[in-house]
């Protein structure tokens, strides 16, 4: 697979499961990129949603891909703290293109406690429904989740103290 270099501008592109196209992030800097992990960050950048309707990010984000763990994560800075929005989706894929992946509806909110909820159920039961996800799916989406919270519990990963800062910090010396 290709990486994406440390300061390429990318678009991040997910899907649904049946291949339509979800959503679209116009811009994002790559911090890190590795065929294991990209890291990269945007701020009031341009999404897109499947419909066309347009908006921009309101704070500064850091957002974290794996290529082995079935979520991303997308850590925003706002006044009051740091807020992740966790995707359960594939794991990423890049091509010249675009960082890529399949949103699976289900999304871990964390807040800068550290306390978390899951969101989004009922969206992804009906998607199941329409879409016939396999039951080994819905078995490898539950164990990235327990995964997902056992690194918000421990602190791992993007979740460990100052990731977000130190990313972002790095973000700004190419603004």
């Amino acid at each position: 697979m290709v990486a994406p270099s440390v300061g390429d501008q990318i678009q991040i592109k997910s899907y649904k499961h049946n291949g339509q196209l979800h959503r679209v992030w116009e811009n994002s800097q790559v911090l890190k990129g590795t065929e294991t992990v990209v890291i990269g960050a945007n701020d009031k950048t341009t999404v897109i949603e499947s419909d066309g309707r347009k908006w921009v990010t309101r704070e500064p984000a850091i957002c974290y891909f794996h290529s082995q763990y079935w979520f991303n994560v997308i850590g925003m800075l706002k006044n009051d703290g740091i807020y992740y929005y966790c995707n359960i989706s594939s794991p990423f894929v890049y091509d010249e293109e675009a960082l890529k992946y399949i949103d699976y509806d289900l999304d871990v909110k964390v807040y800068p406690d550290m306390t978390h909820t899951l969101l989004d159920e009922d969206e992804y039961e009906e998607h199941k429904r329409q879409m016939n996800y396999p039951q080994v799916l819905d078995r490898i989406l539950y164990k990235n989740i327990d995964y997902l919270l056992r690194w918000v519990r421990q602190r791992q990963g993007p979740f460990s103290p100052d990731f977000v800062d130190e990313w972002y910090e790095r973000y700004l010396t190419y603004r």
